[in-house]
């Protein structure tokens, strides 16, 4: 059972599906076929822990233009959470519990992390993803590895990045293949 946490205790947990190669854009192409209900309970863990879902505007488009309309238990879950979206072109939406974050998104999550309640979850959003672990504002990030080798796509690291050290904290091997890795910042 979750409970509702303060201060250093609400973390930002980044979740993302990968390739063997590091890709990470557009899993709903090369996904599916290896989810499984191990992969299921890592999600759903991750969901049951936190009370909010960060999205930067990208994947807050797709997702506002697929949720609000659709129904069912991970609709209602969905369209139920609270949901934050770190946009400097969007700052007003229709779909509920919505807010958006214009100014220092440093700053303001700082601050976020800073008020009661539970995780607040970053799904998909590959920039801001990349942000906020150089900023070091996520605390856990959490790769589902897929054995697949795409060629091609956007990668969560690049060759242009900053050196990062994270220090893995637990990993798992599910029979379908995929490799759950957990790491927080070292």
């Amino acid at each position: 059972m979750s409970s509702t946490t303060t201060d250093s205790n609400r973390k930002i947990t980044a979740g993302l599906f990968m390739s063997l190669d590091g890709v990470v854009e557009s899993p709903q192409t090369w996904h599916f076929p290896y989810l499984s209900d191990e992969m299921g309970a890592v999600i759903g863990k991750l969901a049951a822990d936190a009370d909010t879902m960060l999205l930067g505007r990208k994947t807050y488009d797709e997702f506002v233009a697929q949720w609000p309309n659709r129904t069912g238990e991970l609709a209602d879950a969905i369209n139920g959470i609270d949901k934050l979206i770190a946009s400097t072109t969007v700052d007003s939406s229709d779909w509920t519990n919505t807010r958006f974050i214009n100014g220092d998104i440093v700053t303001e999550l700082t601050a976020e992390k800073r008020r009661p309640g539970r995780n607040i979850n970053l799904t998909g959003s590959i920039t801001l993803t990349r942000e906020l672990l150089r900023a070091g504002l996520v605390d856990e990030l959490h790769l589902l590895i897929h054995p697949i080798v795409l060629g091609k796509g956007t990668r969560l690291f690049t060759e242009d990045g900053e050196q990062l050290q994270l220090q893995l904290t637990h990993s798992a091997a599910f029979d379908s293949g995929v490799v759950h890795l957990r790491y927080e910042a070292a």
